[in-house]
Parts: structure tokens; sequence; C-alpha cells
């Protein structure tokens, strides 16, 4: 019988990261089911990119424990990192090598096998039938969006990392772009991802987290958190249409004040 612990594909428990006498992140935990779509908000400084680096097996945490799909990210990290794909919010590829090139470099390296007629139905299937001999430099903002997601996904992976995905993409490129999330999502895999959009956490996460001097304050669906802060004083004086929004809530938990 599978139960619904045998169905996280990420636990994360206490994790706790310093930067010297800096605490970054503060007993943070959470869960990610397979077919679920986690959304990680917080203003600057939250601590959400040093949670998504520990994940990621860039940064050592103090304490606490990461788990995916089953493997301790100290314990196991090749498992670990196997059974991850991961999209960073700035991408770079080598410069000399056009579009097929790269991927055929990392479906290589993930020991995916990959024709020239496979690669033609990706480019296809992600609108870049057209830009095969192009760099990726020569690409749109949107098309080089869609071509590091389907890197970081062609080796099939449980979990996928996406470090504000949609940033700087026009209305139409973002649409695109979640409905590429939401088919990982329907595939049975996870996706945890960290945004500044509100609207893009409202429209694509099942449940999220919002995290704010390195603790999580609130976790649930964006629905449900605004159900439930709708009323709260500071909320309310958030709110600028009357009607509270999952912006409201979140300007209500963390503050009015910027952060650098």
């Amino acid at each position: 019988m599978t139960t619904e612990q045998d169905k996280y594909i990420l636990k994360v428990d206490e994790l706790g990261v310093s930067y010297g006498t800096v605490e970054a992140v503060k007993d943070v935990g959470f869960n990610v089911l397979q077919g679920e779509i986690f959304g990680l908000l917080g203003p600057n400084g939250a601590g959400k990119t040093s949670t998504l680096s520990s994940i990621e097996g860039l940064v050592k945490f103090k304490r606490g424990s990461i788990v995916v799909n089953g493997f301790d990210v100290i314990q196991q990290p090749l498992e670990a990192k196997a059974s991850m794909g991961v999209q960073l919010q700035s991408t770079s590829f080598q410069a000399e090598l056009n579009v097929t090139q790269i991927l055929q470099l990392f479906a290589g390296i993930y020991g995916v096998p990959m024709s020239k007629k496979q690669v033609a139905s990706v480019l296809t299937e992600i609108n870049l039938e057209d830009a095969g001999k192009k760099k990726f430099s020569q690409l749109s903002g949107g098309q080089q969006q869609r071509l590091s997601l389907v890197i970081s996904t062609i080796h099939n992976p449980r979990l996928v990392l996406l470090d504000e995905p949609t940033t700087g993409l026009d209305p139409q490129s973002r649409r695109q772009l979640w409905e590429r999330i939401e088919a990982i999502k329907a595939s049975g895999r996870a996706v945890l991802l960290t945004t500044h959009s509100m609207e893009e956490a409202e429209a694509v996460c099942d449940r999220i987290a919002i995290v704010d001097h390195g603790r999580v304050i609130a976790i649930d669906t964006p629905q449900a958190l605004v159900d439930k802060h709708c009323h709260d004083p500071e909320v309310i004086a958030a709110s600028r249409r009357g009607k509270v929004t999952l912006e409201d809530v979140f300007i209500g938990l963390t503050g009015k004040a910027v952060r650098a």
C-alpha cells in the first residue's frame, strides 16, 4: 500500500544554513509530492535562494536533512543529483555551440540517446524547429528559457527545480512556459520553483511556502492562505483594491519595507 509519505519527491527537514555568523536559513521544513508544483516565495534575502542551493548541492548546510526521491543529499549525493533537473535564473551555454549541438551535448552528459531525428522532434516540441543552427545568445528570452527547461528535464528527473523561470518574459512566453511546467506536473514529477510573481504562484502552484528572515512563516494552497489571512489587519492595510489577493497576504506577512 502506497502512503502519502512514499509519494514525497522532496523532503526538507529543519534545514539550517549559515554564512559565517549570519544564519540565512533557520529550521526550514517542507515536503513536495509527486505531481505537485510547489512555490517558494519570499522577499530578497529571505533565505529561499540558500534553501534552493542547498537542495541542488551548491551550498553546504549546517544542520537538518534533505531527501530527494528517497536519497539523502549528503549520504547519497550522486543518486540525489541524478533525480534532479535544475534550471537556474540565468543560464549560459558553450558560446561556440549551436542549439542542436547543445542538446546533443547534454543528452550525452546524461547518458540519454538522442538521434538527429529525436533532436528535431524536441526542437519542434518547444517551437524551436527553425533555430537548430543558432547560437544560444541569438535566441530570444522566451526561446532561451524553453531550451533551458527542456535541457534540465532531458534525463526525466523526478524533481525539477526552477529559479524564477519567467523573469523578464513577455506574457505570451510566460504562458507558454507555464504550460510546459504544468506538463511536467502532469507526467507525475514534482516541481519546486521560486518566484517573485504572485500571479505566477496563483496560476501554477498547488501549494506555496512563504519564507522570511530564514523561516517558513506560512505554507498552504494560494487560496487557503488568502482565506486564512484575509481579515488580518496588516493584510487589509496592504489591500489596494478591496478584494484581498495573494500579494496582499504576502505583503501583510512580510512587511512593506523594500529589501536590498
